[in-house]
């Protein structure tokens, strides 16, 4: 009995080809996009009004962050193992896309087919070594990854401090980052400061990392991979080994409320000596200056005591972020604005300007009062 062929049209081999493509150029604009988006200039012309996205850029280690330019062990090893996971779905991607481009054009629909009368080719059932082959091959292939990504995870999420590390504690906010340093006995705020050897020299720096509100997710991706920052559970570890000085930016990476996306991360590497006057000055108390002694009394009288603490000053709060070396950070807001007078005075005068969703209120002080405070602010070096 002869089978009777369908004389309804086919789809063009061309379609199908061309959405393959599309789908395969998306697939590699999403790649090498990356991380490039978390940092958004802004330029000096643009409104005071204006909602500022500004953050802290990062320098020669790379024009913007991202995990394709590793500069961390752990980054390193992450990279590491993407390219392997990429190189063995790609080269398995192209077979089975050449597999079918050969058969779209070896069997399409041609001309004059609708005469021929030979019967359909032999159909094969049960063919051992092609059901060995795909069940074999992906078996091995599946187990190739894990043990990769296993080895790569234990190597990675260490619980226990490497030898000779800097331990800082890491506490997550809605919207910014505290950093705890209980060696040197200081807190400071959304840059976090770690060292590299005068030479070079490889230094880890080993992260417990906790929350104080929801759950955000510390992520820079040039010195390490995601981690989560969870409320009311055990910390959370992360290290860093950086092999390069710079400054690196990060992004909260789990959504976490209205300002989630101003919720940058500035990683400062120094070399150790810069890093030792560093701490040096942020152990200091606050600067005493009698000339700012009107804006320090603004300051003290108004509710910015019940949030930020001044060490030295009746300022104790904990809810924000700890004032006593507010301008030795390079930006404003976990790097929602650069801490350049002109933002500094638009954010006291009205946060929710430059970081909407923010939990700082305006105060309401007036024209003078603002700008006594912010003298005051200034002289905290």
């Amino acid at each position: 009995m002869r089978h009777e062929r369908s004389t309804k049209p086919q789809a063009a081999p061309s379609s199908l080809l061309q959405s393959s493509f599309r789908c395969i150029a998306c697939l590699v604009i999403v790649f090498s996009t990356g991380f490039s988006g978390v940092a958004i200039a802004v330029t000096g012309d643009e409104s005071e009004s204006s909602s500022l996205k500004q953050g802290p850029l990062c320098d020669g280690a790379a024009s913007s962050p991202t995990m394709f330019a590793p500069r961390s062990r752990p980054a390193q090893q992450i990279l590491d193992i993407t390219w392997l996971v990429i190189g063995i779905v790609g080269a398995l991607g192209v077979i089975v896309m050449a597999m079918i481009v050969f058969s779209i054009i070896r069997y399409s629909h041609k001309q004059g087919d609708e005469n021929r009368d030979e019967d359909e080719p032999p159909q094969i059932y049960g063919s051992n070594p092609i059901e060995l082959a795909w069940t074999v091959l992906p078996i091995l292939i599946v187990f190739v990854l894990f043990m990769v990504s296993a080895r790569g995870i234990f190597e990675i999420e260490k619980e226990t401090p490497p030898e000779g590390s800097l331990e800082v504690t890491v506490v997550g906010h809605r919207w910014w980052w505290e950093f705890d340093y209980p060696e040197y006995g200081f807190v400071t705020a959304n840059e976090l400061h770690i060292p590299i050897g005068d030479d070079g020299a490889e230094i880890p720096t080993f992260l417990s990392l906790q929350s104080a509100d929801v759950i955000h997710s510390f992520w820079v991706p040039q010195l390490a991979g995601k981690t989560d920052v969870v409320p009311n559970r055990d910390k959370n570890h992360l290290w860093l080994q950086p092999n390069m000085a710079g400054k690196y930016v990060g992004q909260c990476a789990e959504y976490c409320g209205g300002a989630h996306a101003n919720m940058l991360i500035t990683v400062i590497v120094e070399p150790e000596s810069e890093f030792k006057k560093w701490v040096a000055e942020q152990q200091k108390p606050a600067v005493e200056d009698s000339k700012v002694a009107k804006g320090r009394h603004v300051f003290e009288r108004t509710a910015c005591i019940n949030c930020h603490t001044i060490r030295g000053t009746v300022a104790n709060g904990t809810f924000a972020p700890d004032l006593t070396h507010f301008m030795s950070r390079t930006v404003i807001g976990a790097g929602a604005a650069p801490n350049e007078p002109k933002y500094l005075r638009q954010w006291i005068h009205d946060p929710q300007t430059i970081k909407p969703g923010c939990d700082m209120p305006a105060m309401k002080l007036t024209n003078e009062e603002i700008e006594l405070v912010c003298a005051y602010l200034e002289t905290l070096k």
